[in-house]
């Protein structure tokens, strides 16, 4: 395991243990069996420690459920899968989401909003793209109220996860959210969401990432990665960005090659973004 992801993994179950506040670098080193010089070297501070492990788990969120909703074929089962996927995924990282939350009621620095809205507007689009192909013209106008229904019913029920301890059916809550969500598309009437207002508010965000912001991650993720399939698909990719010469099929099947590798998650979702497959 590589030394930074060995310290990411330490450190949020002391996190989890102890909050954030309460535990310290020395501790950290301690339960790695690291040197303080060690975690330096990977970090150059706890808060940009909890900043990657934020940004470690949002990305393996928003890309899973992104590709679940891409490569999912049959719409009658699209929404019960996003919804089953959500919630599995809290469920799973029950000790980060705690973590999490408590880091949005502590923090009022202003690269960890940018970030968060960043994220925020990723998981937009995915919806977006979901209720879209579900319903079609007919949510046109109540299309961005339907995405704050969804998302909204995704933070409600989270907190059964997070602050009781609850035998949770996950079949029966993703039907429930099916039949709720199907309710509500189909007979919202006043729409309050314009698409001026999403506009407005995705102002203050970052931009999409450039052609050369892509590539400079790209060859972070390929320093990253052992030799392997996942690193000579990288190195075609970053040719194909470089001089499209590959089909959307060699292209496709070169990203399914480096999706489920925890480095790759990020690059593997600008990528699929970027070349629109």
């Amino acid at each position: 395991m590589m030394k930074k992801q060995l310290i990411m993994e330490k450190a949020l179950e002391l996190f989890a243990e102890k909050g954030f506040e309460s535990t310290s670098i020395q501790q950290i080193t301690e339960h790695c069996g690291i040197s303080k010089g060690a975690f330096y070297l990977s970090f150059k501070s706890k808060d940009e420690l909890i900043s990657a492990l934020i940004d470690y788990f949002m990305i393996q969120f928003t890309s899973d459920i992104d590709y679940m909703v891409r490569s999912t074929k049959d719409d009658e089962d699209l929404l019960y899968k996003f919804y089953y996927a959500i919630f599995n995924s809290f469920h799973k990282h029950a000790d980060f989401a705690k973590i999490f939350m408590k880091e949005q009621m502590r923090s009022f620095n202003e690269d960890f909003i940018i970030k968060m809205r960043s994220y925020d507007r990723s998981l937009d689009k995915v919806i977006l793209t979901m209720v879209e192909r579900l319903y079609g013209d007919e949510i046109e106008q109540i299309k961005h109220d339907v995405i704050y229904c969804v998302k909204g019913f995704m933070k409600t029920y989270s907190e059964l996860f997070l602050f009781y301890d609850l035998p949770l059916d996950l079949d029966l809550l993703a039907k429930s959210l099916v039949e709720k969500t199907n309710i509500l598309a189909r007979h919202i009437t006043t729409p309050f969401i314009s698409t001026e207002l999403v506009q407005l508010r995705q102002l203050p965000t970052k931009e999409e990432p450039t052609k050369d912001q892509i590539l400079e991650i790209l060859e972070q993720t390929m320093q990253e990665i052992e030799e392997s399939i996942e690193k000579e698909s990288l190195i075609l990719l970053k040719q194909q960005l470089l001089e499209p010469t590959l089909s959307p099929a060699l292209v496709k099947g070169l990203l399914e090659n480096i999706r489920t590798h925890p480095h790759c998650k990020w690059v593997s979702y600008l990528l699929l973004n970027y070349f629109a497959i």
